[in-house]
């Protein structure tokens, strides 16, 4: 009976042994197996790689029996491609993992024994000889290695598809020319150049001939390419080959000083390459200033021959008794630019609210009269008045009455202007060769009573601007006395009194302040009575007659003008006259557009090709390019 009772209490004694040696590993097990991404690194972007923290062990059992890892180095690449195995719901993080370790090459040490840049290398160069040695030296687990390499071929087939060859060099002292291979071989040549000058690379024959061959090829190779994707396929060759040549030629040539020297007189000599061209430049646009385009030369042979054909009663413009209405809005403009005048015409009547109410009286030379008479008997303005003059016409007007026609006649001032013969008295500045200064058309403006006998107020318009907002207002205007409306222009240094006028003459500074504000001609209102009162015309030859030898100013008429109108100018809103888009392509878009009256003062004329394009519109808007005359003579916008 005793016998039986010890059995029976033995099994249960057995079974309670066997659970309690079993239990803690059946859990131990379980643990490990429920083991997840998460509970091994909740957040990548915790990882520091600050080389002060301690080492981070990752499964210790099986690291310590196969590699004892550096303090501070954190295995982030390995680290991902384990915990990829565990779970499908890590592949997110093992990506951004990814992303990370290629971070780390910049942070981590740059030396070539460092472990974190062996594993972490650029996925182009994963596959390298050199890489699959460094993973042998890890000696990292068989199953570890192998899972490694597949995933590196997967991603290394994911980056090829997903973005293109990058052009980076195996080795590491090579440039990197990933968006700046033009410049690097512009780079190459002047080195090349400074080498060729230098006596050490003259007396050596060989080195020579190869610098002078590589340069060649490097110059073929260039061309005119100004970015990477215009160069040559062989292009990143011939970089390599010049830049060991050159390394040879560093090594030929170690004398600094010499190598500073010469590099000191290519910069001289590339500045005064440089201001040659921008002289040259200049003289181009004044040349292209002063020239007439073969459409607009065109233009005026064919209207001319129009006009001749049409029979008297044609000739002949309608509403002529508004010329003399001093009621009525009238504009002075005088031009032998028959396209340019059509534009300031179409604009102001385009933008006009009583378009009847306008008069424009232009006067042009004998060469233009007709064309331009044909152009608005073609063309008519709406409902406004045209007048066109001949300047010959105005008997008045002679070197007996008028001190400046008289001075632009003379011989002197032929010789001044154009040089005519050796020796004459001239001036280096090409503005003053324009051949304006020498028309008579261009100093008109000094004679508006003499020409407009009946009118009480007139506005001028120079032939380069647009108008772009009713112009009726300027009438109402009281100009407390004063003779001329004129927008003025002191927030501009080069607009001042002392950029026009010589202060160095005591007559000069004596009776004018050279920090005085200058204004603009291009749209003036003028209070004809006023003028007459004030006697402008006699204070205008009294100053001409004193400038018969340029010791005032020099040229033009604005000089003049500001003398002329000395205190007696009457300052009008900015918004009536902006200027500059003849030659400053920072005006303001805001200002543009809120402007009455734009102005193409300058060389850069919107009918001319160096026109500034962004402004060109402004003033095509009021061509009519599909007309017979305008097709014709082939011009277009």
């Amino acid at each position: 009976m005793k016998m039986k009772m010890k059995m029976w209490l033995r099994k249960p004694v057995l079974v309670l042994l066997f659970l309690t040696v079993l239990a803690p590993i059946v859990l131990y097990t379980d643990k490990l197996a429920t083991f997840s991404s998460y509970e091994f690194i909740q957040d990548p972007s915790t990882l520091s790689l600050n080389r002060d923290v301690q080492a981070l062990n990752l499964l210790p059992q099986e690291l310590s029996a196969t590699q004892k890892e550096p303090l501070g180095d954190v295995y982030v690449d390995k680290l991902t491609r384990s915990v990829q195995q565990l779970d499908g719901e890590s592949s997110r993080i093992t990506r951004q993992l990814n992303e990370e370790s290629m971070e780390i090459d910049t942070i981590a040490s740059s030396q070539e024994d460092n472990p974190i840049r062996q594993v972490t290398q650029d996925h182009n160069t994963l596959e390298s000889t050199e890489n699959k040695e460094n993973l042998k030296k890890l000696k990292v687990p068989e199953h570890f290695s192998l899972t490694t390499q597949a995933e590196t071929k997967q991603e290394h087939q994911k980056a090829v598809k997903k973005e293109p060859a990058k052009n980076k060099s195996d080795k590491p002292n090579e440039p990197a020319l990933l968006d700046n291979r033009v410049r690097y071989l512009k780079d190459q040549l002047i080195r090349g150049r400074v080498y060729l000058s230098l006596s050490a690379t003259r007396t050596n024959a060989q080195f020579s001939r190869e610098l002078r061959l590589r340069m060649k090829e490097v110059q073929r190779a260039l061309g005119d390419a100004t970015k990477d994707a215009d160069l040559p396929k062989n292009a990143y060759d011939k970089l390599k080959a010049m830049d060991q040549t050159l390394a040879k030629g560093k090594q030929l040539q170690d004398d600094c000083t010499a190598v500073v020297k010469k590099l000191r007189a290519i910069i001289h000599s590339t500045e005064e390459q440089v201001r040659v061209h921008q002289k040259q430049a200049l003289f181009l646009t004044h040349l292209t200033a002063k020239t007439v385009p073969k459409g607009l030369h065109c233009l005026p042979l064919r209207l001319t021959t129009e006009y001749y054909s049409l029979n008297s009663s044609a000739q002949q413009f309608s509403n002529q008794e508004n010329l003399d209405d001093p009621n009525l809005f009238h504009y002075a403009l005088f031009s032998d630019n028959v396209l340019a005048t059509a534009v300031v015409v179409n604009s102001t009547v385009t933008n006009s609210k009583h378009p009847s109410k306008h008069v424009f009286h232009i006067v042009t030379d004998k060469l233009n009269y007709a064309a331009m008479r044909m152009w608005f008997l073609a063309n008519p303005p709406g409902k406004a008045t045209i007048q066109v003059q001949n300047i010959d016409e105005f008997t008045w007007l002679n070197a007996s009455y008028s001190p400046v026609l008289k001075q632009l006649a003379s011989q002197n001032m032929i010789d001044y202007y154009f040089r005519t013969h050796k020796g004459a008295e001239s001036d280096s500045n090409l503005k003053f060769r324009n051949p304006k200064y020498l028309s008579m058309m261009n100093h008109l403006r000094f004679y508006l009573p003499e020409i407009f006998p009946k009118l009480k107020k007139v506005v001028f318009l120079d032939d380069d601007i647009v108008v772009q907002k009713d112009l009726s207002g300027l009438w109402s205007i009281d100009l407390n006395g004063k003779v001329i409306g004129a927008v003025e222009t002191c927030r501009e240094n080069f607009h001042r009194f002392d950029r026009y006028l010589n202060f160095s003459n005591p007559i000069i500074a004596k009776n004018f302040d050279p920090r005085a504000c200058g204004w603009a001609y291009g749209m003036n209102i003028f209070d004809l009575d006023e003028w007459k009162k004030q006697n402008i015309t006699e204070v205008y030859h009294s100053w001409q007659n004193l400038n018969d030898g340029r010791q005032l100013w020099k040229l033009g008429t604005l000089p003049p003008g500001l003398i002329t109108f000395w205190k007696r100018v009457y300052p009008l809103e900015k918004r009536w006259h902006v200027l500059g888009l003849g030659y400053n392509p920072s005006v303001s878009q805001k200002e543009i557009e809120q402007a009455a009256v734009v102005h193409y003062n300058g060389n850069l004329k919107p009918w001319l090709e160096i026109g500034i394009a962004k402004f060109r519109g402004y003033w095509k808007r009021y061509v009519d390019y599909d007309m017979a005359y305008m097709r014709d003579c082939n011009l277009s916008p």
